[in-house]
């Protein structure tokens, strides 16, 4: 198992997955995702995506005191598919849309999210959303208002990041497993007419 960017021709899997999940599609751009692929039979598990933010000034200071070139980084859209979960997909995931935001120049990175506890394992940290940089509040507010009610701001330094063994672990022998959304068979699969059969034994 391993994380890459994202190709083009894989805009329409990734749409699709982003549509499934009710994730965030806004402002779409493949490029600005990266994909988990089992290296052994190249199904993708897992996705995210670095969004950028223009701000109004050349020199928005984050709550580090670090200036940012007039632009902020957001970690967002991440996804893992069912078969995948609990392997560890998603924290490398994250992994890696933190190193990329950091050889890209930003500190802190961002996140917008509904599940902060999943975040706060490898070393985000809630701030006030008063500590946002303007763009990212405007962000928040349309967040909680279109997809994600309980959203709360989120930001890591990247030398905080922390990967848990556990997660590291998982992620080495990760593999797919049977989807837990598929239908149980009823009687009508084999032939059975529910109505009108017995399940008792005739025993004389």
């Amino acid at each position: 198992m391993y994380v890459r960017d994202a190709k083009n021709r894989e805009e329409v899997w990734l749409l699709d997955h982003i549509e499934e999940m009710g994730l965030d599609e806004t402002t779409f751009r493949s490029r600005d995702y990266v994909i988990a692929i089992d290296e052994g039979t190249n199904e993708k598990a897992g996705f995210g995506r670095i969004r950028l933010h223009k701000t109004d000034t050349e020199t928005e200071r984050s709550p580090s005191g670090q200036g940012t070139g007039g632009e902020i980084c957001e970690l967002t859209s991440i996804g893992v598919l069912d078969r995948w979960r609990r392997q560890g997909v998603g924290a490398h995931v994250v992994e890696r849309l933190v190193e990329t935001a950091t050889d890209q120049g930003f500190e802190p990175v961002y996140s917008l999210t509904d599940e902060p506890e999943y975040l706060a394992q490898f070393g985000f940290t809630a701030i006030e959303t008063d500590a946002l940089p303007e763009v990212l509040q405007t962000r928040l507010s349309e967040k909680r208002e279109s997809l994600a009610p309980e959203a709360v701001p989120m930001a890591i330094d990247s030398s905080a990041f922390e990967m848990p063994h556990r997660l590291r672990e998982r992620f080495k022998h990760a593999a797919e497993q049977p989807s837990q959304n598929e239908p149980e068979e009823s009687p009508e699969d084999f032939g059975i007419d529910s109505e009108s059969a017995t399940y008792k034994y005739d025993t004389r």
